[in-house]
């Protein structure tokens, strides 16, 4: 059996290395910009900026004893570039690369109370960098800021460090203060108020649909601690419970017609709201975002205040992870019991919830492929199960939902897939990264391995279970960290040389690669959606698609309509 698969494996065609760089010590993080020109490196003594198509350091900002965990990198204007980095110690920090020079904007947790130090475990910049989303913990207790960042006062900004360095023909930002940063909203977990339960009779009110819904959760959850008092280690399992009590959040643009987006000229590309669902929760709840008020008093008493969600979408069952399209249209949730749902935002219900029929089907990834789509009502999303089974999943409204396999569950727990993410540049293309350190681009529609990314021999890629890549979707590259390979003999040399590259892979330069290679969209907007100023609007768009549509819905209704028949009919018995 070993044989057959070493022979199966021999006729996939490795992609060879196409350049290499050595990287920055302890080099943890990689990020790409937008228009695939700069990489940004978080590393153990700050961060740099490379440029892609020589792979040589453009600009640094080094610290000592300080180590970024954490780099996004997000485009301000044509010229400038803002990064947002977590390092060693919970510190999330923006920059901004312009001139080739890195410039620290704001520190975004700081830290004036040493009792009171807080954490940032995340930190999510939106695509334009308007925004930056922070999850925040502090002496137990965990919330989201929403920052607001002053892009357009930045980049003005920018350019007159750039006049004054020409003036005064200096290297530095010559004491200028940048203008800061504010919040816009701080979001904490559902607090219910004690004592409410949904036991006895219950009448829900429309009004009450987040209470209710809340409160479902706290009751899951008390359900869940008197479960656990019958454990001996259950004070542990609590408390490891309520530190881990964070959120996940997705930045959502322009589409809807709901109340806080009825906006009459709504900036294009610029989030409205932001989506968010707690560990151990079951709704995904919905939030407008508003910038700070400029008056100071104004803004301090909006800071007492706790925003309400707008929006509300609950769900049968424990919400595990979660994926939104580029677009933002639909929000894609993995659950509890190996179930999916998508959201339609557009319209405000379910698009489809999908049952995975496979055994062992627990969830644990779920992206949005994009750029897979066939027909503009359909979606189709990647699934990573925790057994490392990989499936495909196609719904949309009005059509039967498809689940396929695409990769099975591996023998070994060295076949886990540890990272897998559909490449945008290759039609019906994903790529993986196993625990055993192969890396391989998978083809949907037959299910074979299309090629494997082979380091050079005296490197493997470096810390397989959370590898260090970055997808270049303009030039069609593959950057990942390797390191050199301890069982290779190298000479001193060599051994000094090759500690720790960055591995190059050319998608373009396999013939074979090329068949698949298609033009990504430019923009998350690509899917053109719609913006509603009263809901008479929507409900006529609505009615316009339902009469489109009216002939292909009568022909679906009479198949069905006939199979009904004809099962109907072999059930019936014989008359003798």
């Amino acid at each position: 059996m070993e044989a057959a698969c070493n022979a199966e494996k021999s006729r996939v065609e490795p992609l060879r290395l196409s350049r290499a760089a050595q990287l920055p010590e302890s080099t943890n993080c990689l990020t790409c910009s937008e228009d695939g020109r700069y990489l940004g490196l978080g590393h153990s003594q700050g961060l740099s900026v490379w440029c892609t198509s020589t792979l040589t350091r453009a600009a640094d900002w080094l610290q000592d004893r300080l180590e970024i965990t954490s780099i996004q990198m997000t485009s301000m204007a044509e010229t400038a570039y803002l990064l947002g980095t977590i390092d060693d110690m919970g510190v999330a920090r923006v920059f901004a690369y312009h001139c080739d020079t890195i410039h620290l904007l704001s520190v975004v947790n700081i830290m004036d109370d040493i009792n009171r130090r807080s954490v940032c475990l995340t930190f999510e910049l939106s695509h334009g960098g308007h925004y930056g989303a922070a999850t925040i913990s502090c002496n137990g207790a965990v919330w989201l800021e929403v920052h607001h960042f002053p892009s357009e006062t930045w980049v003005k900004e920018l350019e007159m460090v750039v006049t004054q360095m020409q003036e005064h023909n200096s290297s530095g930002d010559r004491g200028l203060k940048w203008s800061p940063l504010s919040v816009a909203t701080t979001i904490k977990p559902p607090n219910i108020t004690a004592g409410t339960t949904l036991e006895g009779p219950h009448v829900v009110q429309v009004t009450d649909f987040l209470t209710y819904f809340s409160a479902l959760d706290v009751d899951t959850r008390r359900h869940r601690e008197k479960e656990q008092s019958f454990d001996t280690n259950a004070e542990k399992r609590k408390q490891s419970n309520e530190s881990t009590r964070y959120c996940t959040q997705h930045f959502l643009l322009p589409c809807a017609q709901f109340p806080g987006e009825r906006t009459a000229k709504p900036q294009r590309g610029l989030p409205v709201a932001v989506c968010v669902w707690w560990i151990g929760s079951h709704n995904l709840l919905q939030y407008l975002i508003k910038k700070a008020p400029k008056n100071e008093q104004a803004y301090f008493l909006l800071s007492d205040l706790e925003p309400m969600p707008d929006m509300l979408w609950p769900n049968a069952k424990k919400i595990l992870c979660s994926a939104v399209s580029r677009c933002t249209r639909y929000i894609a949730l993995g659950l509890d019991n190996a179930l999916v749902s998508v959201w339609d935002r557009q319209t405000g219900s379910q698009l489809s919830v999908v049952s995975m029929s496979a055994t062992d089907c627990a969830i644990s990834r779920i992206q949005f492929a994009d750029h897979w789509h066939v027909s503009t009502d359909e979606v189709h999303l990647l699934l990573v199960c925790k057994s490392g089974a990989i499936h495909r999943v196609t719904t949309g409204r009005g059509t039967k939902c498809c689940t396929e396999l695409l990769t099975e569950r591996p023998k070994d727990s060295g076949g886990l897939p540890t990272s897998s993410a559909s490449v945008p540049f290759l039609q019906s293309t994903f790529l993986v990264v196993q625990r055993n350190g192969k890396v391989f681009l998978q083809d949907v529609i037959d299910k074979t391995p299309v090629r494997c990314l082979i380091p050079p021999e005296t490197h493997l890629i470096a810390t397989p279970c959370s590898p260090v890549y970055a997808l270049n979707t303009k030039r069609q590259t593959l950057f990942i960290r390797g390191d050199q390979d301890s069982s290779y003999s190298a000479t001193p040399k060599e051994d000094k040389d090759g500690q720790s590259h960055l591995l190059v892979f050319n998608f373009g330069e396999s013939d074979i690669i090329k068949q698949f290679i298609v033009s990504p969209p430019d923009s998350p907007q690509r899917e053109e959606t719609q913006s509603f100023v009263s809901l008479e609007e929507a409900c006529n768009l609505y009615l316009q698609q339902r009469a489109l549509s009216v002939a292909e819905r009568n022909k679906a209704l009479a198949q069905t309509w006939k199979q009904l028949q004809e099962a109907a009919a072999e059930t019936q018995p014989s008359c003798s």
